[in-house]
Parts: C-alpha cells; sequence; structure tokens
C-alpha cells in the first residue's frame, strides 16, 4: 500500500505541535489497484496533448466522474484542514479544498509538508491549493500532491497583505502574462486537473477576459469570489453574484460561485442566479460545519419563520466531533485553538471567564478543551442550531 506518512515531531512545543506524540500514519486511498486506477484515470484527464475542444470534453468528463459536487469547502488557511474538512464532510460537504499551500516552503521543507498537508480515504474530492510566482517551483510542488487529489488548485484570490509582500495570490492579477505561465505548466505537464480560484476585477469586461485567458491557458474549473481585491471585509461587501453569471457564461469550463453562503437557502440562490455548477463556503463554515446539512446558526435561525431550535446538534457537540477526528488525524495546537474561538465564541460571550482561561492555557491538551465543553454545559450554556420546521410547513400545506 502507498502511503503518506506524517511524522509527528515532539521536539517542537506548544501551539505549533501537532496535537498528538504519537507517531502515525495517514494511509492516502493508493492500494495498488487505486495505483493503477489513478494511472488509468490519467489517460481521461486533461493533459498537455490535449487543446481546444478536447480539452472543454475532458474538464467536463472529469467533473461529472466525480459527482458534480455543489457543496464545496473553501480553502482557509489554518482552518480547512483534515479534521475540518471531514466535519463537514460528514454534515453534507460533497467536497473540499486544502488551505493554501505555499508551494516552495512545501518543496523545501519536509517539515513544513508533514505539519500542512495530509489527507486519507475519506478526503475526496479533494483540490489542493497553491499559492506560486515560479511555474517551475508550482510544478515540483504539485507533482508531489496528485496522486492524492482530484485537482491541483492555483490560488489566484488571496487578498491579503502577506500575499502583496509575497508576490502571489491576487497580487499576481497584475501580471497576468505570469497567471497564464503558471497554468500552463501545470495544465500541459500534470495528470491532473488544474483549478484556479480568483477574485473579480472591478471593471466586469476585465474578468471575463481574465476567466477565458484561464481557461485557454488549461484551467478546467474556474472557482470565483465575487468580491474585487479591496473588498477584503465579507460582512461589509456583498459578493456580486452578477459578475459570476457573467464568467459562466462566457467560460465552457465547470464553474463554482464564492461569496455570500450563510446557510442552505444562500446555497439554493446563488446556483439559481449565477448558474453555477457549485458553491463554496469559507467563514459561515467556521462557525457552523454543519451548515450544508441545512443547520443554521442565530444569527440566521432565531425569530426566522418556518425555523425551529434543534434539541441535539449544537457547536459544542460540533466542537467535541472535531476533536475526535483531531485524534485520529493531527493536526498543529494553534489550527485547534482557532477552531475553538471560531465554533464557542458566541458560548464564550456568555461566560468571558472561561474563554479567559482558554486563552490563559499555554499548553492545550484534548483533555482539557473536553472538560471545557462541559464547564460550559454545566454553566447552563446551550446556543442552539436552527433547523427547518419540517412539521410547520407540513401543516402549512
Amino acid at each position: 500500500m502507498a502511503t503518506k506518512t506524517i511524522n509527528l515531531n515532539t521536539e517542537d512545543i506548544e501551539d505549533d505541535c501537532l496535537c498528538s506524540e504519537i507517531t502515525t500514519t495517514c494511509s492516502i486511498p493508493l492500494e495498488q489497484k487505486d495505483v493503477e486506477e489513478t494511472q488509468s484515470l490519467a489517460l481521461n484527464r486533461p493533459n498537455g496533448y490535449l487543446k481546444g475542444e478536447s480539452r472543454i470534453e475532458r474538464a467536463w468528463s472529469h467533473w461529472k466522474k466525480l459527482g458534480e459536487p455543489k457543496l464545496i469547502v473553501a480553502p482557509m488557511v489554518d482552518n480547512s484542514e483534515l479534521p475540518f474538512r471531514l466535519l463537514c464532510r460528514k454534515y453534507g460537504a460533497e467536497a473540499a479544498y486544502t488551505p493554501m499551500l505555499h508551494s516552495r516552503l512545501f518543496n523545501e521543507d519536509e517539515k513544513y509538508r508533514a505539519m500542512e498537508f495530509s489527507t486519507c480515504k475519506e478526503d475526496r474530492p479533494l483540490f489542493v491549493q497553491f499559492c506560486a510566482n515560479n511555474p517551475n517551483t508550482l510544478l515540483e510542488a504539485a507533482r508531489k500532491v496528485e496522486p492524492y487529489c482530484d485537482y491541483v488548485d492555483i490560488n489566484f484570490g488571496c487578498p491579503q497583505r502577506i500575499a502583496k509582500r509575497g508576490n502571489y495570490g491576487a497580487f499576481l492579477m497584475d501580471n497576468l502574462s505570469l497567471v497564464k505561465s503558471l497554468v500552463e505548466k501545470l495544465a500541459n505537464n500534470l495528470n491532473v486537473p488544474v483549478s484556479c480560484k480568483i477574485r473579480i476585477f472591478p471593471n466586469l469586461q476585465d474578468t471575463l477576459s481574465y476567466a477565458k485567458m484561464l481557461e485557454d491557458a488549461g484551467c478546467s474549473l474556474l472557482a470565483v469570489h465575487g468580491r474585487t481585491r479591496d473588498e477584503k471585509d465579507g460582512r461589509k461587501f456583498r459578493a456580486n453574484w452578477e459578475a459570476i453569471k457573467a464568467v459562466r457564461n462566457v467560460v465552457r469550463i465547470p464553474v463554482l460561485a464564492n461569496g455570500n453562503i450563510r446557510h442552505i437557502d444562500d446555497v439554493h440562490s446563488c446556483l439559481e442566479e449565477t448558474g453555477a455548477d457549485g458553491v463554496l463556503s469559507a467563514d459561515p463554515l467556521l462557525e457552523n460545519p454543519a451548515l450544508f446539512a441545512g443547520y443554521r446558526t442565530a444569527e440566521w435561525g432565531l425569530g426566522v419563520a418556518g425555523m425551529k431550535e434543534d434539541d441535539k446538534l449544537d457547536q459544542a457537540e460540533l466542537l467535541i466531533e472535531y476533536l475526535r477526528f483531531c485524534e485520529r488525524y493531527p493536526v498543529p495546537w494553534r489550527i485547534i485553538r482557532s477552531h475553538v474561538h471560531k465554533l464557542l465564541g458566541e458560548w464564550f460571550r456568555i461566560q468571558p471567564s472561561v474563554r479567559e482561561d482558554f486563552n490563559k492555557q499555554y499548553k492545550l491538551t484534548f483533555e482539557f478543551l473536553y472538560d471545557l465543553v462541559n464547564r460550559l454545559k454545566e454553566l447552563g450554556v446551550r446556543i442552539p442550531l436552527y433547523v427547518k420546521d419540517t412539521q410547520q410547513a407540513v401543516s402549512a400545506n
């Protein structure tokens, strides 16, 4: 069996240390027959010799073989790691992206690879996302992961200052010749399709030309975040679904929509209004990993007609499930700490002393985190999730 072995380094300390001191192996689904299937599938995937119509046909053929997933976990640095992806998949996600990986570090640093990338048999379909500004460096990194994923994705959408300093992400929108060369390098040399995640330009025609250029360069799937590079605050700036729809109408490859997906009704509205082939959700999933299963946080469920409190599932229960995945597939404690804050943020506002104790905890343990959840429950804290009241709907009919 071919596996990806993660050696957990016990010399590191605290939050940058993995959450287990046990050396473990995460088996990627590459038993001998799987290897043969992967090699066979490569013959049916976009590759360098494919041009024009053949490439478009192969892009759709591959997407359909994956089941045309519509509910997708977006890439999130330090947040869309394996345990969180598995939790989201349990609650309706049909595909997922890894966090953005730095292609140069991925090539040069074995420890970085082990800490930042892991997967398992249940973690498919999977997009592995890289940032890069050098085609050869990107290809070297992509070849390391292509047996373990369904797309190698290039990040052209990160708007943060670190991306500006590093000359990657959305700041490559200023250098479209480099963007084109990155896509072409992968499309001409990988056996898995290349996908791209972009932001829109302020000018719609610039966006459409950008999308067509990516398609012509060999991109097999395009995820469009409907905000510009300067529109970083998702609560302040609404995503432009009309721009996504326009992109969908000019390219011939699958298109995913990103932005304004806060609950399942947004999913349906987005698919209808944009014509996209699927949707991505990011920050709302961090507070509610069960979003795709129809659950809502109080912000989007309390007082909404036709919604009721769910008497079983809440964010504390979701955290417990997440921690159990972490025990099985270790990740750095800093990632777990971030998820605790996202999932229990509103709970901590009710009992700030519990949050203070959590923040003071220099070294986390699973025992401490399970006890923290129990302590909140003992203090009477519970913020329910909300689901549609099916009985009320039946009565109304």
